[in-house]
């Protein structure tokens, strides 16, 4: 068995069990204004080839030009994904029919990539945490979109995005399940959109998986895969590899073999069907591109970048737990989007950074959820939840009071202590009003009485009755203490 056959991930089979192998190559569009090669503007929803140059267009004559923002970008992603930047690599033609490209070949990077390998540290709870290594990462361009379904018997085809700069990151076959898989495309995702190399947006395409996927026995060598194209959904991801991995043991234990080929995840059947058979890369016919010269740039660009990049995931959680007492799986709650971060730090400046975990992961993450929202839309800002924190702290309203407190600021608005004010919602310290309401839940329930002086745990019973008669505004602690007092209860 290999070190890396974790039992849990075997899949049971007739004869025995089986591993799964998987490797994805992420296709994440470039966050730039233009693209790859030529000026025209990247926008999506634009009408049909509203953003289409000549180069794009492939025009005879036209050369390609780089966009060096573009570069940036794709050494800012190596830099965050702990690679080794290439000062030298060459773009090469990938020929191919595309049906969507006009040039008739795709610019890509074969043998001299401009990123080379790295790591991700993927956690798959908050104690378990596995590497996966990249294998490269490298420029190209997109091709366009064509369109089957404005006319019975024609296609259209829309080059908007055509030419748009993509990076390609290969992992190394390191994941073992479609659960690794899932959190592993989750992380990249992160450490994208925190460079702002890429906005992760899978439903507007900006962020592709080709998953493939083989199978063996635990220990043998690996097995003959099959690739899985341009799956837009993590949901997707998991399920396309769950069920090729049930569909190549099957054939297997049937005495059968894996053809080595192209399929597609149809989402509505949940099942990987056919594409074509597999190309090499010597069908490509790979050369390098005659218009471009190869990609140079020194150490000192690179470090200049390196010098600018923002504090990335796995240092911020660090520092989140050390800083804050945070647990790992708050602080890794915290840390899957920027803002959220950034919202939590804002609330937990100068107070007691598990409270403020607590209310922002638990009452303000919930409450989006319900609606549907992220924290970029809440209504409710930091300082707001901040001065809800302030008033439990002060005494003046309880945990109860506080929850009610948060549901009027979230659909209302205002400021937290001025709704306690108006709505007179604040928590009865006095013990003199406390203590009459006591008596007059005591002198209502004699027969009660009796019982708990002989059974101390009906306490709470009446604990809950005298919050009842306040309103939920007397203080918890200072009805428990004059309740035990009135009931001679130690």
């Amino acid at each position: 068995m290999t070190a890396h056959a974790n039992p849990k991930n075997l899949i049971p089979g007739a004869t025995g069990d089986w591993e799964v192998v998987i490797g994805l190559e992420i296709h994440a569009q470039v966050a730039s204004n233009a693209k790859l090669f030529s000026g025209a503007a990247v926008g999506f929803g634009d009408a049909p080839n509203a953003n289409v140059s000549l180069v794009d267009a492939a025009m005879p004559g036209m050369l390609p030009v780089i966009n060096e923002e573009c570069v940036r970008q794709a050494i800012r992603t190596g830099l965050g994904l702990k690679a080794r930047i290439n000062h030298r690599s060459v773009f090469d033609r990938k020929n191919y029919f595309y049906p969507d490209l006009p040039q008739g070949y795709q610019i890509s990077q074969y043998k001299s990539p401009i990123v080379g390998e790295g790591e991700v540290t993927v956690d798959l709870t908050p104690t378990e945490s596995i590497k996966v290594g990249i294998e490269r990462l490298h420029l190209e361009q997109d091709a366009g979109k064509s369109i089957h379904d404005q006319h019975p018997t024609l296609s259209y085809i829309d080059l908007n995005r055509s030419g748009t700069a993509l990076m390609e990151i290969v992992s190394k076959p390191d994941l073992r399940s479609a659960d690794e898989a899932k959190a592993y495309v989750t992380k990249l995702r992160t450490i994208l959109r925190y460079l702002g190399t890429c906005d992760g947006d899978m439903e507007k395409g900006n962020l592709r998986a080709d998953v493939n996927v083989s199978v063996r026995k635990p220990g043998d060598p690996f097995g003959t895969r099959c690739e899985i194209k341009n799956v837009n959904s993590i949901r997707f991801i998991g399920q396309a590899i769950d069920y090729e991995a049930r569909r190549q043991i099957g054939i297997l234990e049937d005495g059968g073999k894996i053809d080595q080929e192209t399929r597609l995840y149809d989402a509505a059947k949940g099942e990987t069907r056919s594409m074509r058979s597999k190309e090499e890369a010597h069908d490509y016919r790979y050369f390098p591109d005659p218009d471009l010269l190869p990609l140079e740039f020194s150490q000192a660009y690179v470090d200049e970048l390196a010098a600018h990049l923002p504090e990335l995931p796995d240092a911020k959680k660090a520092r989140l737990i050390a800083q804050y007492g945070l647990t790992p799986y708050d602080a890794s709650i915290l840390i899957l989007e920027k803002e959220s971060a950034d919202f939590f730090e804002a609330v937990a400046k100068g107070r007691d950074g598990k409270t403020a975990a607590n209310w922002v992961i638990n009452e303000l993450f919930g409450r989006l959820n319900k609606e549907g929202k992220d924290v970029t839309a809440s209504p409710v800002t930091p300082d707001q939840i901040g001065g809800i924190i302030d008033l439990i702290q002060a005494g003046t309203i309880s945990g109860k009071i506080a929850k009610d407190l948060f549901e009027i600021v979230f659909t209302e608005g205002g400021d937290p202590a001025a709704v306690v004010e108006a709505r007179g919602m604040k928590q009865v310290t006095d013990t003199g009003a406390i203590e009459k309401v006591i008596d007059e839940v005591i002198a209502a329930n004699p027969d009660k009485v009796e019982q708990a002086k002989a059974k101390p745990t009906l306490l709470g019973w009446f604990v809950g009755q005298v919050m009842k008669a306040s309103g939920g505004k007397a203080n918890p602690g200072s009805v428990n203490e004059i309740l035990k007092a009135k009931l001679g209860i130690e």
